[in-house]
């Protein structure tokens, strides 16, 4: 038996231990019936690549018992529908044809955002500025109009 025969017998194995059916596992995570037998056929012909392969995985194997984690990292190994090394080869090839760029901006990014302290920049008043003077102004007037212990003003 391959390796890849004998892990799919192993998840078949501990959902039949555990009496659990692929319409519970396809029900609960929303995962076609046909395409877990499928996988418990060792016919993944059908089954998407990368993210959502793994995240089958994961879920199967949590609901069989399985660690999900170990179960994924086996199934990235053994087929190429979870391979996570698409993601390492692309670096890999990046880092080997990548070469120091001769080009260099004309503008210095850090300062663009801020204004140049030679600037003389308007500040617009803010929206409550009238609100606050008018405050003040009847502040001021109410001190004005201190009232005598009497209730006679002064």
């Amino acid at each position: 038996m391959d390796p890849q025969e004998a892990f799919v017998t192993r998840l078949r194995r501990y959902r039949e231990r555990y009496q659990i059916s692929l319409d519970d596992i396809a029900a609960e995570h929303n995962i076609r019936r046909d395409l877990l037998e499928a996988l418990e056929n060792n016919e993944l012909s059908q089954w998407p690549r990368g993210l959502y392969a793994r995240a089958w995985i994961r879920a199967y194997a949590g609901s069989v018992g399985l660690d999900p984690d170990a179960t994924v990292d086996e199934f990235c190994r053994l087929f190429p529908q979870g391979d996570r090394r698409a993601q390492g080869t692309i670096r890999e090839i990046a880092a080997i044809v990548a070469s120091p760029s001769e080009y260099h901006d004309e503008i210095d990014h850090e300062d663009r955002r801020q204004p140049a302290e030679h600037e003389n920049v308007a500040e617009e008043p803010e929206w409550h500025a009238p609100l606050v003077e008018a405050a003040r102004t009847l502040r001021t007037r109410m001190g004005a109009l201190k009232v005598a212990p009497q209730g006679r003003r002064t």
